[in-house]
């Protein structure tokens, strides 16, 4: 499944920091049931490998890891299930590892040179973070005109209240949503 396809699973993809595995089934299996077949598995937390194992268990999920910072975590997430890959930016060594190794990937973005950086490696699909503290709606319209085969997730201080706001623009597939679970 490329990243494009994880993307249009739902409009808000549960951005989840799991402190607890013996709650990620459980919790997989509601947000599976809700509609929600994307998660997003932050690597903030020791239980977060176990935790995408036991997600990607559950029918229907399609789960990723999210805060991938080098390829160590790349590869482990990999082993543990995950079937996309996130992560807060985008650098040259895990852009090339994830090309290289065949998984779906959404490199985190702030600037027109990021987003030139992900086009230069064959990429046009990005999480736009942090969302509102990188100038939100008015710089995301901003990066989208010159980018116009770009597509984004916008992640970083989107609520409930805001995702729609977001999801109204045309370079928008989905949000990131922190507010979707609670972290216990």
């Amino acid at each position: 499944m490329n990243i494009d396809a994880v993307m249009r699973l739902a409009p808000v993809i549960p951005v989840i920091v799991i402190d607890d595995a013996a709650r990620a089934r459980p919790l997989a299996e509601a947000l599976v049931a809700a509609g929600h077949r994307a998660l997003e598995v932050t690597l903030r937390t020791p239980a977060a490998f176990e935790a995408i194992a036991e997600m990607a268990k559950v029918e229907g999920a399609v789960v990723g890891a999210g805060t991938v910072l080098d390829e160590a975590q790349l590869d482990r997430a990999i082993a543990a299930g995950a079937r996309f890959i996130v992560s807060p930016g985008l650098t040259e060594r895990v852009g090339r590892a994830a090309i290289e190794r065949g998984i779906a990937f959404l490199p985190g973005i702030a600037t027109a040179a990021d987003i030139m950086r992900g086009l230069d490696m064959g990429l046009d699909r990005f999480k736009f973070f942090p969302a509102v503290a990188s100038g939100g709606i008015p710089a995301l319209k901003a990066l989208s005109a010159p980018f116009g085969m770009a597509r984004f997730c916008p992640t970083g201080g989107i609520t409930e209240a805001t995702a729609p706001d977001w999801l109204a623009l045309p370079s928008v597939v989905c949000v990131g949503g922190s507010w979707m679970t609670a972290p216990a």
